[in-house]
């Protein structure tokens, strides 16, 4: 049977749920038997709408008389005039009509790499939250080699990565259809290393060049990565990845930046993360230009008499405060 209509149920998210055709109008919707479409949703009346051609040639649907009516675009219509990307709400369901000559968009390129599943992703991961791990313990440690010590510190990092991916494969799987842990560990431990080297190429070119900036302002950075990190995990869960995800990513890192700073200036009295360079390195790495006695005494002048005026301003208001309470 050759169908001239398809009508198609529509889940929260925009996406088909149900699809029939139907080969002629007009088309009845309701969730009584005698319907050409039944709806089974209790908030549909047995007869709810018809779909039909009105008097100018037009696809439109009419209600016909129920109580929740016909939604579109969150305002009820007693009649409306379909087009093919109308999505009209019945109750709680959400339709829509298209005719059998609809044209639909162009094939877009599936840039889901499926190749990189199952194990190479999950070993690679754990690969490198290993080896950065085991790196971690050797910059600290001071005392003697032993495998117990490597091990006993490794377990923790290793545990928490699979538990957190573990979490986000159960999200994949819910909600994608498959697991995807493999390439969820791989983001995770791909993060990690992109979160220890910023750490650590930003203290040495901010040592080397006295880039203060860098180090005063570097957690917005993690910032960044931790939100890049929840970008590529949801839209690993949801493929491809659209706009609306990457105007809420930009929306997270700006609100994180603004958090960072606003906790900066709350304990500190600062925005900078940091008042100094806290990480120093060999001598050998300062490329910078060297500053003389005379010019560091002059910088020690001028902090000192900024101190001292902010002292007496402290010195006056508080004396006007003791003024006023006597």
């Amino acid at each position: 049977m050759k169908f001239a209509y398809f009508i198609e149920v529509l889940s929260r998210t925009g996406e088909v749920e149900r699809r029939q055709g139907l080969s002629s109008l007009p088309i009845r919707l309701g969730r009584g038997y005698d319907n050409d479409f039944i709806l089974d949703d209790i908030h549909i009346a047995a007869h709810h709408a018809v779909v039909d051609l009105d008097t100018a040639g037009r696809l439109g649907i009419s209600d016909l008389g129920s109580r929740n009516g016909l939604i579109y675009q969150g305002k009820r219509h007693d009649h409306l005039h379909l087009e093919g990307n109308s999505v009209v709400r019945l109750g709680q369901t959400s339709i829509r009509i298209r005719p059998v000559n609809f044209e639909v968009g162009p094939e877009i390129f599936d840039d889901n790499n499926y190749g990189w599943e199952g194990w190479p992703p999950a070993i690679s991961g754990l690969v490198v939250i290993s080896l950065l791990a085991i790196f971690g313990i050797w910059l600290s440690s001071t005392e003697k080699f032993t495998p117990v010590h490597y091990l006993m510190a490794l377990a923790p990092l290793c545990a928490g990565a699979m538990l957190w991916c573990g979490v986000w494969g159960f999200a994949n799987r819910l909600f994608g259809g498959h697991a995807r842990f493999g390439r969820h560990l791989f983001i995770a431990a791909s993060a990690l290393l992109a979160a220890e080297l910023w750490s650590f190429l930003s203290a040495v070119v901010a040592f080397s060049f006295s880039l203060e900036l860098l180090a005063r302002y570097g957690n917005h950075i993690f910032v960044a990565i931790a939100v890049t990190t929840l970008y590529f995990h949801l839209s690993t869960i949801k493929h491809p990845r659209g706009r609306r995800l990457l105007f809420t990513m930009v929306t997270l890192a700006a609100l994180g930046s603004g958090l960072v700073l606003m906790v900066n200036h709350q304990r500190n009295g600062r925005l900078a993360d940091e008042f100094y360079m806290s990480q120093l390195f060999t001598p050998a790495l300062r490329l910078s230009k060297d500053h003389s006695v005379d010019e560091f005494m002059a910088g020690a002048e001028k902090l000192q008499a900024q101190v001292d005026q902010k002292r007496k301003k402290d010195i006056a208001a508080d004396a006007s405060d003791d003024d006023d309470s006597e």
